[in-house]
């Protein structure tokens, strides 16, 4: 189409259009990619999982009534309390041993950060059910301490409680010492610049800002260490597990028992996950990550 020119009076030509650029009626339709195989592939996922989740409330052999019959007895909930004690008291006391052998590890003392290091080694190397059966039978090695017979001494809840704790604060040695060092050294220098003690650096500057390395290992650690638990059945201590193991000794309802211990392990766990989230979310305010 041509344009008048205001100067002549004549017609003038429209510019071309320049390289690469098309006209708004002439421009091509813009087809979304298909994603056959993807589709495909999300849909077989959908029917295989529609399957199993069929064939496991059909089976009669889970016996879901029994389940439900169980679920909320007295000693599965006695049990269940025990296993959630005994996760609070060996988180607790791990990550306090272990925020200990994380100041050794990094101290200037070589004794110290040989100490730490050596404790990490090895109770890393070993495996948590040959520590507990090793404090299991410390009465072999002590017979007795200050007087005391060790027999009367260490209780399986009190040998649970030692196992748990040094294996946990072993890998929370790491966990803390990994958060420590993520933090800036210029904040360090900062706080020293104010004339901060080594403790109220730790406790005022580093360990708030270290918590966003912390705590995703240490959530994952917690959720270890609860089912975790479950291997201080073998030394008669009643958790969850040896609580439901108890019922099907005597009623032979292996499958049914096993599936209360299993849904208890999914239900706190899951709950625990939720509060890892959040807690994540909010020591990772104005960060990138955080959402």
């Amino acid at each position: 189409m041509s344009l008048a020119d205001p100067a002549s009076g004549t017609l003038a030509e429209p510019a071309p259009a320049p390289p690469g650029r098309t006209d708004a009626f002439t421009a091509p339709r813009i087809v979304p990619r298909r994603r056959t195989g993807q589709w495909t592939a999300a849909a077989a996922v959908l029917v295989l999982l529609a399957l199993a989740a069929l064939s496991v409330v059909r089976n009669d052999a889970f016996q879901w009534d029994v389940v439900a019959d169980y679920f909320l007895t007295a000693a599965v909930l006695r049990g269940l309390g025990l296993t959630l004690w005994l996760t609070a008291v060996v988180m607790a006391l791990g990550f306090a041993l272990g925020t200990l052998l994380a100041t050794m590890r990094l101290s200037a003392n070589p004794v110290l950060r040989g100490v730490s290091w050596g404790y990490v080694w090895l109770f890393r190397s070993t495996p948590i059910l040959v520590q507990l059966l090793f404090w299991f039978n410390i009465g072999a090695l002590y017979p007795t301490v200050l007087g005391i017979r060790t027999v009367n001494l260490l209780s399986p809840v009190t040998v649970a409680v030692i196992g748990l704790t040094l294996h946990e604060a072993a890998y929370a040695t790491e966990v803390v010492r990994g958060g420590i060092l993520s933090v800036e050294k210029g904040q360090l220098e900062a706080a020293q610049s104010l004339g901060l003690g080594a403790w109220r650096r730790l406790r005022r500057i580093v360990l708030p800002q270290a918590m966003r390395a912390i705590v995703p290992p240490a959530g994952n650690m917690l959720i270890g260490t609860l089912k975790g638990t479950s291997i201080v059945s073998v030394i008669a201590v009643q958790d969850l597990l040896y609580s439901v193991q108890l019922v099907y000794h005597r009623t032979y309802q292996v499958i049914p028992l096993l599936l209360v211990a299993t849904l208890w392990y999914v239900l706190v766990t899951s709950v625990l996950s939720v509060g890892q989230h959040y807690l994540e979310r909010h020591y990772a305010r104005g960060t990138a990550g955080a959402r």
